[in-house]
Formats: structure tokens, C-alpha cells, sequence
């Protein structure tokens, strides 16, 4: 059982004694006020003196277990570099054993309430930003959270971590500790209003656990948290299970109420999807998010579903549609043609799809923040041709005077016919019923890379589509492991992707589309892109001081990316389909902006009828 030290609770209950109105919080080092949480825009939704977050249930049980299905293995328990694949649960933000500086709230677009920090002052012209420790947190070994770890966390993952830090923490300046329990970070003068929030997302590792291993490679021993699960158990490859902190120091702090409920959450492996859809008609599996169609439609004939012991819900996404496609590398010779990307994406048969393999469940993805205010609509507004206008000569003249590229026409003989011309433009032609370079000679072949066999069926119709064209599609399933790996060296014609945006895009767009990222093995520009012009719009979405700014930029970033045909858009779900048994109960409400699976808990009642009906 974990307790703090001697000296740790002496100190912590001096600062406790009338210096600040928030427990565990140290006198203010500046004359800014102290807040319990921050905004990108606004100011938070919740008062100071919040209770809870407005949808849990305070008075749910403690107790049982939750089994959810993973795919593919593991073999390492540190997510925060790139190498080895980490366990379900863990994430480049930490996950379930990792407690953060502050919380988003999923009910508001992009706020953050303290955590780990029990108090916050930001700079008005957010220059820097000053985070008191709650005193009373510690890691699981007993001993404190102090700033020092704070630091020590910081440096260590923009130096060792993935790529990614680098690109969220580049504004950062300094950090310095002020006292034990008091940090500063300290920004670029011309940093992202965003960048106070993504500092408030970093996970606190311990300094000490730090120190004493190679931070940069897989293991399979622990790293210290302070969240509110330990992983109790592994088997590498197979099954990893987390155990609920009885003792964990955050459990009544109001952005926990009510949460965290289950004891131990389990994640079992399986190499196949049909095998985890098996498990979970067994009972071996407790909770599915359901993205195959036809298992959504057919699916849910067995014993178990026609008792109504299992339920199923469709929760409605207010965030922008992921943007899952092909997407094409363009470290590759073939695709740095937009006319034959443009040519390529026009065999993708996305009505015939939804009609014959999806029931209709699906709509067609467009552009990369689909369903949101940042969606590019229509010719470029005033405020969009001002960011454009100093690249025009670098763009499409598409982009000013065309609509939007969709696929009209929408039948697929004409767009065939249409991406026929545009491969002749780029200096092809049929010889002997093969797209060849008219030049060398050379066939327009390429491999399509998939890590799941369940891809297939929707690859399989493309292929057979540019197989009319006479361009050659070799279709490569390869288990996740070694997907991973052809990945993060570029090692890849095309592949498919999902980019999934927030609400309030920010420094991780350097990394998706960057010029600098382009050829840095690991990071996630799969498709190489190095354009001057994206590289601008992104640096006007970190710098946006407004909703307005930000959804402008947004639109033309936009607009730019789905004229260069970097990606050939697929489908997404305007519903999130939620498969489980119902010894399950989940809060009457569901926040605004994200699913809470943490405020679930075991119904103890029907637990025992499910076991009773099964014997």
C-alpha cells in the first residue's frame, strides 16, 4: 500500500494550512490569478468549486471486471517512444496508470481542469504558464509528485520520446522549477493560444524511475505512475490486465467522481477480428466498438443477443469525421504526378461499396475535418484567398475558381473514362491492356500494404477497378507487428490510414503534414508531403487568436490537401456503435465531444442474471 513520507505529508499539510483557498496549493509565485482550469477560447463551463463532471454518476459501484478484445500483440509497456508495439491502454498521453498535469473535459471543445495541478496562472498574453502540484499526489511507490518530476518528464520526452513531442513542445521555451510543488513553463513568443493545453496534457512520469532505465526502448517492466490503475498482470503478446488503485491519491478530486469504477479492465489479444467477434458472443469479450457493417446488420443473431443480454447502442459523433483513406507515399516516383493520384483516386467506387458491402451505413468521406466548422465548402472565402493569394503560383488554379474535387460524375464509367485522360496527360498509355510510362516503358504498378485480412473486401473492388485502367495493384496483407514496422520506415507504396482531428487543431498538424517531418522515419507525414504552402497554413492554424482564425486557415489547409490528392478518401460513421453485455450500466448522457468508458460500471444485478442464464 502506498503512502507518502514523513517529510512528504509534514510538507504538504504546511502548504495545506490557509495559503490557498485549493487544497494542496503553494502561495502564488506571480500576481496573476489562479484558476482551476483553462480554455483554448472561452473560459471553463465548470465554476471553481465544481463537484463533478455534469454526466457521471457519483454514486456508481465500485468493483468487478471489464474484457475488451485488441488486435494483433505487444511487447513493451512504454508508449512513449515509437519503437515496440505497447500494450492496449497506454498511450502516447499515458493512459491508465499515468496521471497528467490537467484533464479535457469531453463535454466542453477544449478545456482543461486541474489534475495533477491544483492550481493554474496563465499569462494573459500567454507567455508563459505557472502550475502548482497538488501536495498530496504520489506515484505508486509512496513517493511524491514533485516538480522536479515534472521537469524531468518534460525533457525527457521532447529528447528520447516519440517525434511527436518534439512537434507539440517546439514553442516551449524554458521550464523551470520554482519549488518542490511549483513549475513554469515558458513559451515562444509567437506560440499557438493551444500550446498552454498541450503542456497541460503531459503525462508525469517519476524523475527517479526515469534516471534509472533507458528510457528509449521497449520493456516490459512498468514505468512509474500515479494514475488510477497499476497493470497488475501480463502475458506479452496476449493479455494484459490493469488493477484499480484502491489507494490512488486522485480518486475524490471532482475530475474523478465517478469514475474509474472497475476494478481491473482487461485486454486479451487476437491476431484475427472474426476470432475477437467469436470471443465476444462466448462472453469472453465484454464491450465491442462495432466498425464492420455487415456484423452491425447480421452479426447479432445468437443466443446471448435473442436472451437481450446484450445491448447495443449508436452514440452520436460531434467531433470531425476521421479521415480514413489510401493514402499514397509520395517518396515514391509514381505518385508525384497529382494527375495520377487524381486518376488513382477516381477508381475508388465508394456508392458501389455502402450499396453492396456496407448496407448503406456509411457516408462518404470528402476532406480532413469533415463535419465541422473547419470543413472547406464551396469557392474560397474572402478571408481564405488572403492566406492563399501569396502561394498562388504554387497551386492548382483549381483551388481559386473550381469547386471542390468530389466525385462527380458519380457513376464509375465516366470517372474511368475521366481518369484515363489524366493518366494520358501524365505521359501514359495502354499497351497490350497495361498503363505503362509512354517514355520508358515502365508499367504504373504498385502494392497496396493492409495490416488486416478484413480490408480486403473493401481493397479488392479499386483494384479490379484500375485493373480496367491497366495499372497493375499487387494487395499485400501483413500481420500488425510487421505493418508497424514498414510504417514507420516509409517502407510502402500505398496503404490506408485514419487521421483523426479534434475540434481545435493545433501543433499536431506539423507532424501530419510538416515539410520537416517528411523524411524523419517514425513520424506520422506518412505521405511525405513537402509543400511551403502547407507548411504556412499550418503555422496560421498553431497561431490562430480567434474561433474565426482558426477555422479559416483550417478550411484552406483544407482545400489545399484535397486538391493535391495526397489521400483517396474513404467512409466514415456519423455514429459510434457500442456492443455490450449488460452487466454493463453507462451514465443516462454521454458528453458532448468523446466517449467516457472510464464512468462505466458493473450492475452487479445483471451480472448475476448473465451468469445465472449462461449456466
Amino acid at each position: 500500500m502506498a503512502h507518502m513520507t514523513l517529510w512528504h505529508g509534514v510538507l504538504c499539510a504546511a502548504l495545506m494550512m490557509g495559503l490557498s483557498a485549493q487544497a494542496g496549493q503553494a502561495a502564488p509565485v506571480s500576481n496573476v490569478p489562479t484558476v482551476h482550469g483553462i480554455s483554448l477560447y472561452d473560459t471553463p463551463a465548470l465554476a471553481e468549486d465544481f463537484d463533478h463532471f455534469p454526466w457521471v454518476n457519483v454514486d456508481a459501484p465500485k468493483g468487478g471486471d471489464m474484457v475488451r478484445a485488441a488486435q494483433g500483440s505487444f511487447d513493451s509497456l512504454n508508449p512513449f517512444i515509437v519503437r515496440g508495439d505497447p500494450a492496449s491502454g497506454l498511450t502516447a498521453m499515458g493512459g491508465l496508470p499515468f496521471d497528467t498535469l490537467m484533464v479535457e473535459n469531453p463535454d466542453e471543445p477544449f478545456t482543461l481542469y486541474g489534475l495533477l495541478a491544483a492550481g493554474i496562472r496563465l499569462d494573459p498574453d500567454r507567455r508563459w504558464m505557472e502550475i502548482d502540484l497538488d501536495c498530496r499526489a504520489h506515484f505508486h511507490d509512496g513517493s511524491p509528485v514533485t516538480a522536479e518530476d515534472v521537469v524531468t518528464t518534460f525533457e525527457t520526452l521532447k529528447t528520447k520520446g516519440s517525434p511527436m513531442y518534439r512537434a507539440y513542445y517546439a514553442d516551449v521555451t524554458d521550464v523551470k522549477i520554482l519549488s518542490p510543488f511549483t513549475v513554469r513553463f515558458e513559451f515562444n513568443e509567437h506560440n499557438s493560444r493551444e500550446l498552454p493545453l498541450i503542456v497541460g496534457q503531459l503525462p508525469v512520469l517519476s524523475a527517479k524511475d526515469i534516471q534509472d532505465r533507458d528510457i528509449t526502448r521497449p520493456t516490459l517492466d512498468p514505468l512509474m505512475g500515479s494514475g488510477p490503475y497499476r497493470i497488475a498482470s501480463i502475458q506479452p503478446g496476449q493479455r494484459i490486465v490493469y488493477q484499480r488503485d484502491r489507494n490512488y491519491w486522485g480518486k475524490d478530486l471532482p475530475v474523478n467522481r465517478g469514475r474509474y469504477n472497475i476494478d481491473r479492465l482487461i485486454f486479451d489479444y487476437y491476431r484475427d477480428p472474426s476470432v475477437a467477434f467469436t470471443a465476444f458472443r462466448a462472453g469472453r469479450v465484454d464491450l465491442r466498438v462495432e466498425n464492420i457493417a455487415r456484423n452491425w446488420i447480421t452479426g447479432y443473431d445468437f443466443p446471448a443477443a435473442r436472451q437481450e443480454l446484450i445491448k447495443r447502442v449508436e452514440i452520436e459523433d460531434h467531433n470531425p469525421a476521421p479521415m480514413q483513406g489510401f493514402v499514397m507515399n509520395l517518396r515514391r516516383d509514381i505518385f508525384k504526378d497529382r494527375r495520377v493520384r487524381q486518376a488513382l483516386g477516381l477508381a475508388f467506387d465508394f456508392d458501389w461499396l455502402n450499396r453492396n458491402l456496407f448496407y448503406g451505413l456509411y457516408a462518404r468521406t470528402r476532406g480532413f475535418f469533415d463535419q465541422s466548422s473547419m470543413e472547406a465548402r464551396g469557392l474560397p472565402s474572402t478571408a481564405e484567398r488572403a492566406l492563399l493569394a501569396p502561394w498562388r503560383d504554387q497551386l492548382p488554379e483549381e483551388i481559386f475558381n473550381a469547386p471542390l474535387p468530389i466525385e462527380a460524375p458519380e457513376t464509375l464509367r465516366p470517372r474511368l473514362k475521366e481518369a484515363l485522360g489524366l493518366l494520358y496527360e501524365a505521359g501514359y498509355e495502354v499497351r497490350n491492356n497495361r498503363m505503362v510510362d509512354r517514355s520508358t516503358g515502365q508499367p504504373l504498378r504498385f502494392e497496396l500494404l493492409l495490416r488486416d485480412s478484413s480490408l480486403e473486401r473493401m481493397a479488392l473492388p479499386m483494384v479490379r477497378n484500375l485493373a480496367r485502367l491497366g495499372v497493375e495493384v499487387n494487395l499485400r496483407t501483413v500481420d500488425p507487428s510487421q505493418y508497424l514496422v514498414r510504417l514507420r520506415q516509409f517502407d510502402f507504396d500505398m496503404t490506408t490510414t485514419v487521421i483523426a482531428q479534434s475540434n481545435n487543431p493545433g501543433n499536431e498538424q506539423r507532424e501530419y503534414w510538416g515539410s520537416e517531418y517528411a523524411n524523419q522515419p517514425q513520424s506520422r507525414n506518412l505521405m511525405g508531403i513537402e509543400s511551403p504552402v502547407v507548411d504556412d497554413l499550418v503555422d496560421h492554424i498553431i497561431r490562430a487568436d480567434s474561433r474565426e482564425a482558426l477555422d479559416t486557415a483550417a478550411s484552406a489547409l483544407d482545400r489545399v490537401l484535397r486538391w493535391g490528392f495526397y489521400v483517396i478518401p474513404q467512409y466514415h460513421s456519423p455514429v459510434t456503435r457500442l456492443a455490450y453485455w449488460k452487466k454493463f450500466a453507462m451514465p443516462d448522457q454521454s458528453p458532448e465531444y468523446g466517449l467516457d468508458f472510464d464512468s462505466w460500471w458493473v450492475d452487479t444485478q445483471n451480472d448475476a442474471l448473465i451468469d445465472a442464464r449462461q449456466e
